[in-house]
């Protein structure tokens, strides 16, 4: 069975608010995430289709909050909780808060990919 352990994982990738470490456990990507910032995902969503994350995760948090907005409701997550985010989700994440988050790896890497062209203009 194919496993990702926090020091096993690649990384640090080390993007400003955000340090992350991320493997691959067959179709899963799991990355450990600590958001150094405050991150309100708004502006970076309005450049995705439909304005929200397009792809599910799961995942549990260590330490922190996140808010995740959906078109109807918010879902908030603190230390200790598990979750699930159907697509469709803008998040908003404390400072200080780290989790582990586990994703399709097809469909992240697909709306990573529509995230890249957005950024570049294409």
């Amino acid at each position: 069975m194919p496993k990702v352990s926090r020091s096993g994982a690649a990384g640090p990738a080390d993007e400003g608010p955000v340090a992350a470490r991320r493997g691959e456990a067959g179709d899963w990507t799991v990355d450990f995430v600590e958001f150094r910032q405050e991150v309100d995902g708004a502006p970076l969503m309005a450049s995705a289709p439909g304005g929200a994350c397009s792809y599910p995760h799961w995942g549990y948090v260590f330490r922190g909050r996140m808010v995740f907005r959906f078109g109807d409701r918010e879902e908030v997550f603190e230390a200790g909780d598990a979750f699930h985010l159907p697509p469709g989700h803008v998040p908003w994440i404390a400072a200080g808060t780290e989790i582990v988050q586990f994703s399709p790896t097809a469909e992240l890497r697909a709306f990573e990919e529509a995230m890249a062209r957005a950024a570049s203009g294409q």
